[in-house]
Parts: structure tokens; sequence; C-alpha cells
């Protein structure tokens, strides 16, 4: 069953055939097109804190990601820059021309990060959301002989990651999001609603593909990276568990990096959505 009752006055949810799969897209507002692309584990629904903000100036795009929310779940396809080409037959399907901008958080923000490298004539203004970016230093933040994060090389694993997060799927939920969150961020109705998202052994397995690819991801990226800057002005947006570590990473690969480094945690859009939409806002004029 679709949940949409989270969807702002004004939008409305398109499904549309993409790149051999079908992604559930939210579009409202008018004006110059922003693309939002969300993180994991979360669907578009991270947005709606600030998507009445932006439809005010930009006719807003917000897809759910293959293998999340209410898009197809595929087996395969999840490398980040295949995604990139899912959002841009969405894109071409809504009869919106380039460029465009993008913001992307999270998983989203490899996304956006994977488009920008192969396709930097869609882009007009990349916005990247404390994000470890595959090629760019993830791998070694992933590393934990090193004392790296051990999650990424765990959602990496086959089959394993689905079997123990069955049946727990609103814990896991719940601990990560408090965690990584100043407190108070997400209501209960937010958390059983994330939860639902990926409750089930098949929607787990496609959020967990996303994480599948990044070893590729990262040899894609540096390839890219290697022929040609992005060219594109980019706007790195860190927390305060971040930093400016996005920022710093983008710098070598980019011709214009700006850094901004939000009071939250991890989710900023849905923390301080004053703040992101008043940063996000003034870096697109």
């Amino acid at each position: 069953m679709r949940t949409t009752d989270w969807l702002p006055d004004g939008f409305t949810v398109k499904r549309i055939a993409t790149n051999d799969t079908h992604l559930s897209v939210a579009v409202g507002g008018n004006g110059p097109v922003l693309v939002l692309l969300h993180g994991w584990p979360q669907t578009s629904r991270a947005w709606a804190r600030v998507m009445p903000a932006l439809a005010r100036t930009h006719t807003v795009v917000a897809p759910d990601l293959r293998g999340t929310g209410e898009s197809d779940r595929p087996e395969d396809g999840y490398a980040k820059t295949h995604q990139a080409d899912d959002v841009r037959g969405v894109l071409h399907s809504l009869n919106l021309a380039g460029p465009v901008a993008v913001a992307g958080h999270d998983i989203g923000a490899m996304v956006a990060l994977a488009w920008a490298a192969s396709h930097p004539d869609d882009i007009s203004r990349l916005v990247l959301i404390d994000a470890l970016l595959p090629g760019l230093g993830l791998e070694e933040a992933m590393n934990v002989a090193e004392g790296g994060m051990w999650h990424f090389g765990f959602f990496m694993t086959p089959h394993i990651p689905e079997m123990l997060f069955d049946g727990h799927e609103l814990e896991f939920v719940t601990t990560t999001f408090t965690a990584m969150a100043n407190p108070g961020t997400f209501s209960k109705t937010d958390l059983v609603a994330y939860a639902r998202a990926y409750t089930g052994r098949d929607r787990l397995r496609g959020g967990f593909n996303h994480y599948r690819t990044l070893l590729d991801d990262g040899r894609d990226n540096r390839a890219l990276l290697a022929r040609r800057k992005l060219p594109m002005p980019v706007l790195a947006i860190g927390s305060n568990h971040s930093g400016t570590t996005t920022a710093k990473a983008l710098e070598p690969h980019a011709v214009a990096v700006e850094s901004a480094v939000a009071p939250t945690g991890h989710f900023v859009a849905e923390e301080d959505p004053t703040w992101f939409t008043e940063t996000v806002t003034s870096f697109l004029v």
C-alpha cells in the first residue's frame, strides 16, 4: 500500500518508468528544477520538511531511489552511475530540461556525485550533504583495521544483513536515528514510517544493495574525475559529526567548492529545515 500521508500540499507522486525499472517520484513547485536524492535508510519522505519552502522557488523532483520506498526493487543496477541514469530518465519523462540543480544526502550524495562526474553538462549546481564519497576517502573511512566504520563492509556482505535485520527493522531505525540526530528530531510516526519502508527481506535487500556496489563506485569515480574536475559550483554540507570532511574530499576534484557545517547531526534537512532551506536556496541563486 502506498503511504503518501507525509506528502506536502502542492506535491503529487508519479510512478515513472526509467532505465528498465520504475521509480516513485514526488513532484511539486515552480521554477528551475531542483532534484533531491535521499539517503539510507530513508525515502523521499526525508525532504518533507523542506519541500514546501524549496517549491516556492523551484520545481522540486524527489524520487525514491531504486530499491527503496515505493520504487521497484530489482536485483541489480545499484551502481551509482546507473542510478544517475535512473534519475536522468525521470527528468526526460517529466519533460524537464537541464541543466538542473541536484542535492543529495548520504547514499543520494553518492548518486549525485556519480551523475555530476559522468554527465557534468546536466547539472548547474551540486549540493552534497554529510556523505563519505566512494573513491574520495570512503574506502579509508570504512577500513576497520585502521579504526574505520564497521557498517559499510557489513552491509556489503551478501544475504547476512537481511537475515539478521529481518524482524528488527524498527529497533534498528530507532537506534540509528537516535544516535545520529539531535534529540527530538524524529517522532514515533517518522520512525515507524521509515522502518516500514525497509520491513522484510526484499525491502532490506533493496537498501543494502546500495552498499554492495561501493567499491565499484569508487573505481568509477576515480576514473571519471581523473579525466575532468567537476565544473559546476559545489556546496558540501557537513554536520556536527563530520565537519568539513565532505568538502575536503571534493576540493581536489572540483573547480569550486563551498563548505557549510550545519548545527545538526546527520539528518540535516529534518533536524534544521530552516537552516537547510536558507543555506541551499542562497547557494542556488
